[in-house]
């Protein structure tokens, strides 16, 4: 510590100056020594790693004047006032503006200098552990955060395609369809199953089906906005919620996402019954097709199994239905 934090005298007397210096480093101390004010505050700019003794009286800028900026450079520096005993009450008074310790003058004893600065250093010393120990704290903290967040992600997110679970799905929908209830806001739902899918694992294997599964989830990520909510559903089946949509722009990311998997080289989609990989859709408007989110989920569903049932690779709305 005497080799990391160095002293600072600060006394335009040259003898007292130079023998506080030379008695401090004999102690084995890093001392500068300067014989101003102003003159130890360019010190303390370029760098505050100091313990500043200084005389109370000096020309130009004052020892009281000194502490004051250098506790607005750093309110943990330690400040050590050199005084007569004529002056005891002024340094009393540089102790309540935040002076650490006195030394009088003329010095009787230098091991009394030596014994306050060692004072000093041991505090110096603490305080460094102490803002170690907060660093570390705040460092154990903010990885507590990020393993929250986590495991706060985990919990809402599919394994196996990244994409938000069914369970964190169903919340959003119904904060979603109330919001949109609220301000009188359409919001599109979106449902999608991949077309004979069974056959594609039976065929490949379920690795590859993964795979399948996999690339469809960044498909349908990569043609969404941040506000818009993609989930896996179960299985091979996908979820999607556009909020503040309306029909014609649900069916055009509908009709995108249809587009980009049937035009998608999966691995083996030749040995599909169409000849390729292809999902169909089905979906439903708040609030035309349903007011309750429940029931907006069913006309989606009953959209998607007529889509798989008119031939697959489609796009379906609720209200064609009626």
């Amino acid at each position: 510590m005497k080799e990391q934090i160095k002293i600072l005298i600060v006394d335009d007397e040259k003898v007292i100056r130079n023998m506080l210096k030379e008695h401090l480093t004999d102690e084995g101390f890093s001392v500068v020594a300067v014989p101003s004010g102003e003159a130890a505050l360019e010190v303390f700019r370029g760098d505050p790693n100091h313990l500043v003794i200084t005389d109370i009286r000096m020309g130009g800028m004052s020892g009281v004047q000194l502490l004051g900026e250098v506790k607005k450079l750093d309110e943990h520096a330690l400040v050590i006032i050199i005084t007569s005993h004529a002056s005891l009450d002024n340094a009393v008074a540089t102790l309540k503006a935040g002076a650490f310790d006195y030394i009088f003058k003329p010095f009787q004893d230098l091991e009394t200098v030596t014994e306050v600065v060692n004072r000093g250093m041991h505090k110096i010393t603490l305080l460094h552990e102490n803002r170690g120990l907060m660093e570390d704290l705040e460092q154990n903290n903010l990885r507590m955060e990020q393993s929250n967040e986590e495991l706060k992600e985990l919990v809402i997110r599919d394994g196996l395609t990244g994409l938000f679970n069914h369970r964190h799905f169903k919340e959003v929908l119904e904060r979603e369809v109330a919001r949109a209830a609220r301000y009188e806001r359409s919001l599109c739902l979106i449902m999608v199953d991949v077309d004979h899918f069974k056959n594609y694992n039976d065929t490949h294997g379920h690795p590859a089906g993964d795979e399948v599964l996999k690339t469809l989830a960044d498909i349908i990520s990569g043609r969404l906005r941040a506000v818009d909510l993609p989930a896996r559903y179960g299985g091979e089946e996908f979820v999607i919620l556009l909020p503040e949509t309306e029909r014609p722009g649900g069916n055009i990311v509908a009709e995108d996402i249809r587009a980009q998997v049937e035009n998608f080289p999966f691995k083996g989609r030749e040995s599909q019954p169409l000849g390729k990989v292809t999902i169909s859709l089905g979906l439903a408007e708040f609030p035309d097709d349903a007011d309750e989110s429940s029931l907006l989920l069913k006309k989606a569903d009953d959209a998607l199994y007529r889509a798989k049932s008119e031939g697959r690779n489609l796009v379906v709305w609720a209200s064609e239905q009626d």
